[in-house]
């Protein structure tokens, strides 16, 4: 009939048409899947030369064995030497660890919300100029940073040393978390305003708890910025009694013929398996969190 509407056929692909899409569909997992491989089968070695009483050239111990994680149960003895327990190295490294966390998100918190909140002057140059100090890596600021702690008499403390190396989190931690501030309107925090509430009662009772995802983000990356810092307390920590775990790491290696690689192996394991298991469980929420606070900045 004639203005009746020619119905659309739609036609179901071909075989070879779904065969192209399926392999546009599985190419970008094999690229991924081959980029990673070298950083995969390291991880492998690593995983089986702890286990191995020999060191090994391939990816099968020639002799499995647990004298590797002896270091769990009693001191590590190499080269005549006695080290600090794994123990005491791990308490340090988590008081380093959270000491750098407590403090950026407490600074972060704070400055974000200012940066978010108020107009001043010279407001969009400062947070420009934060993110410039970020992007300097934290190598080159070590002899301003070692002339800083040494007239405030925070050599060789763990706690100078958490200070200074928040100070290079603290940039981005401040960016990430304004940028969830821009999300929370002005009509949330004007209600509470009308209730009575100053603005500091604001921010803490009203504005952090909607923060929460945000706070956990930066507390998270912040933790383990300390956690795998090596440079900063290396440089400015010299006895052994405030060692982390890292620079236990460093001191197992020590001279080429005494180095017992089965030992370093497992203790290098021990250093990074709390992190390779948290960011297999939460990396998609850590992403999805971190893209959405710098949209939201501005």
């Amino acid at each position: 009939m004639k203005g009746e509407r020619k119905r659309r056929v739609y036609r179901a692909p071909s075989s070879r048409q779904r065969l192209l899409g399926m392999l546009g569909r599985a190419l970008p997992y094999v690229f991924l899947t081959l980029f990673s491989l070298p950083i995969i089968s390291m991880y492998l070695w690593l995983f089986f030369s702890s286990f191995s009483r020999k060191v090994m050239f391939g990816f099968i111990p020639q002799e499995w064995t647990l004298h590797n994680w002896r270091f769990l149960w009693s001191p590590i003895q190499m080269g005549g030497a006695a080290h600090l327990s794994i123990w005491k190295a791990t308490g340090n490294t988590l008081l380093f660890a959270g000491v750098v966390m407590l403090i950026v998100v407490f600074t972060a918190t704070l400055s974000g919300f200012a940066l978010s909140r108020f107009r001043f002057r010279g407001r969009e140059e400062l947070m420009r100029l934060s993110i410039l100090l970020h992007a300097f890596p934290g190598v080159t600021l070590l002899i301003a940073t070692f002339y800083v702690l040494y007239y405030l008499k925070l050599l060789n403390s763990i706690w100078g040393v958490a200070i200074a190396r928040a100070a290079l989190e603290i940039p981005w931690s401040t960016w990430i978390i304004k940028g969830f501030f821009d999300n929370i309107p002005w009509d949330i925090e004007w209600s509470a305003y009308v209730d009575g509430c100053n603005r500091f009662q604001a921010w803490y009772k009203v504005i952090l708890p909607l923060l929460r995802p945000g706070i956990a983000a930066i507390a998270i990356f912040s933790f383990l910025a300390g956690w795998n810092d090596f440079i900063y307390p290396y440089t400015f920590i010299f006895t052994k009694e405030n060692q982390t775990l890292s620079m236990l790491i460093k001191a197992l290696i020590g001279e080429f013929r005494f180095t017992d690689y089965g030992l370093l192996a497992s203790v290098s394991l021990f250093y990074i398996l709390p992190v390779l298991v948290f960011f297999f469980f939460t990396q998609k929420g850590l992403m999805r969190v971190t893209v959405g606070g710098m949209k939201g900045g501005r």
